[in-house]
């Protein structure tokens, strides 16, 4: 039976790295698998929105990419000496793919230890982030280098020499020894956070959210939480995730149009994910170092915990927003600081702020930099200068939804001033 094609390439999302770690698993070719996979993924996007998807999805991947992977195999010498490596190594029954439409037995997801992997020490962060970022969560080479910003062409050549350095170092598919976790466990972080943030904000495209996205990263969150529940920067890191998507069902219209944060009907939050966590926050906080990402929890919680935009505690978060940036030097930490620091202290003091980062090259031409200095305009009363700077915002953006969003708002603020009673003025 036909299905949609968008449920296909959900479900192919979030089985991709399951079935690359276990072909990495199995062959030992991490990059081999990753190219077998493709391949895979490739067939059953042409395959299943006609024929139905099988009844054993991650089964068929497995099937299909290992027939692949064994071709290759024998194909050439050296892949056929390390093949037969492969099967002295490995029990007979551990060679074979499970059927097609079979349970599959082991049901092993090894997404986790396949970003442990991505994440190996032989690698720099920025490599480790880059490679974990495409093979786990997914993202493309262009999406990742927006996250970066860095120009497509340097996330590619950084992302192909990442894989070959896996490939050279012989590293086997398995989660490190406890004593090992600590030097991967910032870049595992780092990568969980960026996947959940373009899941929360798709940086292309015509959604406002990868809600699939945001899902993966708080169940792999969640994973190494169980692992390591004492580690406070990674319990902050989960309560971070839940009280952000905890607002995902009001940030969009009924015609998918977004929805800024001050204008959303707070009754359709999450109310179970917002107190799980300002749980968890609240009981990270006291246990160990404060890190950013405990920080940023506690900025989404104060956000959360107030029941309009009007009661929203900003001092505290300007307050917060100051520790974060001694925490964690960021540019887009910074620029969230001037738009407290507008909230608390008026709009010329944000103004002389977003003044202050002007020098910063991590910012030339960011579109974020043009939106926050428009609302600092609106809110001064220059609604012209406003309006010109949303236009050319919208025009930067390569998100759909946020790009008519600025555009309805310099469009908003081009027309008549309203009245203190909403309607125009003279």
């Amino acid at each position: 039976m036909p299905v949609e094609a968008v449920l296909v390439e959900d479900l192919l999302r979030e089985l991709a790295p399951q079935v690359v770690g276990v072909l990495t698993r199995r062959f030992g070719d991490f990059t081999a698998a990753e190219d077998a996979v493709q391949e895979a993924l490739l067939a059953a996007a042409v395959q299943w929105p006609e024929e139905g998807i099988p009844g054993n999805p991650r089964g068929w991947l497995i099937q299909v990419a290992q027939r692949r992977m064994t071709e290759e195999v024998r194909s050439e010498q050296a892949r056929r000496r390390r093949e037969d490596q492969v099967a002295r190594q490995v029990p007979a029954d551990r060679l074979a793919a499970p059927a097609a439409d079979t349970v599959d037995a082991a049901g092993r997801d090894d997404t986790l230890t396949l970003l442990f992997l991505c994440c190996h020490p032989v690698l720099s962060p920025a490599s480790a982030l880059a490679l974990a970022l495409r093979c786990v969560g997914g993202l493309t080479t262009a999406e990742i280098a927006r996250a970066f910003l860095v120009p497509e062409a340097t996330m590619g050549q950084r992302i192909s020499r990442a894989k070959q350095r896996i490939k050279a170092s012989g590293v086997p598919l398995r989660l490190p020894e406890p004593g090992g976790w600590a030097e991967r466990l910032d870049a595992v972080l780092h990568v969980l956070y960026l996947i959940f943030n373009e899941g929360y904000a798709a940086s292309v495209g015509e959604d406002l959210q990868r809600v699939e996205l945001s899902r993966e990263a708080i169940r792999l969150t969640r994973a190494v939480h169980v692992a390591l529940p004492d580690d406070s920067e990674v319990t902050g890191l989960l309560a971070l995730m839940l009280l952000t998507h905890a607002r995902s069902p009001a940030r969009t219209g009924p015609g998918g149009e977004l929805v800024p944060l001050a204008e959303q009907d707070r009754r359709r939050w999450d109310g179970a994910a917002v107190a799980e966590g300002i749980a968890l926050i609240t009981a990270a906080l006291p246990s160990g170092p404060v890190g950013p990402y405990q920080v940023q929890a506690a900025i989404a919680a104060v956000h959360d915990e107030a029941a309009t935009a009007g009661e929203t505690d900003w001092p505290q978060i300007l307050a917060l927003y100051g520790v974060l940036e001694r925490v964690s030097e960021n540019p887009v930490v910074s620029l969230n600081r001037v738009v407290a620091t507008a909230m608390v202290h008026g709009p010329q003091a944000g103004l002389a702020a977003l003044d202050a980062l002007a020098p910063d090259p991590r910012l030339k031409g960011h579109h974020r930099v043009t939106v926050v200095r428009a609302h600092l305009l609106e809110m001064a009363g220059d609604r012209t200068g406003a309006a010109e700077l949303f236009r050319a915002a919208s025009r930067a953006t390569a998100s759909l939804p946020e790009r008519h969003h600025l555009a309805i708002r310099a469009a908003r603020l081009a027309g008549p001033d309203p009245g203190p009673d909403g309607g125009p003025t003279a």
